[in-house]
């Protein structure tokens, strides 16, 4: 497995693949941002934005690629002036098939070393609670901030409780150093 960033070229070809790994996780129940069932069209709109909002810098788009992607994660530093160390994790998928086999983790490993070449030092998600997701970033190491019941709704339609999460890089640098191993250079798609 390669992880990848993806310059806007880059993330521009993965398009196909990317709605792919969206399609399937909504499918398969995640609270993502988008009802089921999604249509290709719509996810292909949301990773046509994406790709603009890294051609403006406004984002780091993380691949994971086995022959195929498996799975993706954004890294969204926060725009607002009075916030130059904080960023957003932002829509960490990964297929069905690729799951159990450390994807996440990879993903999320680039994506805290994307936020600390970037600066960023705080960053901050949220995930549907009880949910695969909720479990992962606890084992990594993120602090559970609090639940908002009813947030948002699971693609079908229920509501789905949500809890946010955060991570201090800088405390976390003496102890957790990242992985150099890892590769962020921007690469285009082959």
């Amino acid at each position: 497995m390669a992880i990848e960033v993806l310059d806007a070229a880059g993330a521009r070809a993965a398009i196909p693949e990317l709605c792919d790994v969206l399609i399937e996780c909504v499918d398969g129940g995640a609270s993502v941002s988008f009802m089921a069932p999604l249509s290709r069209d719509k996810a292909a709109a949301f990773w046509e934005g994406v790709a603009d909002g890294v051609a403006r810098g406004e984002r780091v788009l993380i691949v994971a690629r086995a022959e195929v992607i498996v799975g993706t994660v954004q890294m969204v530093p926060a725009p607002q002036e009075n916030q130059p160390h904080r960023a957003d994790i932002a829509k960490l998928l990964v297929r069905d098939h690729a799951r159990g086999r450390g994807v996440a983790a990879s993903l999320m490993a680039a994506a805290e070393t994307a936020a600390r070449t970037a600066g960023r030092t705080l960053l901050v998600l949220d995930t549907a609670s009880g949910e695969a997701g909720e479990r992962v970033y606890a084992r990594l190491g993120w602090t559970a901030v609090g639940k908002v019941p009813g947030y948002a709704l699971f693609p079908d339609g229920r509501p789905c409780d949500t809890t946010f999460f955060y991570k201090n890089l800088r405390a976390r640098d003496a102890v957790d150093a990242p992985d150099q191993s890892i590769d962020l250079t921007r690469t285009a798609a082959p």
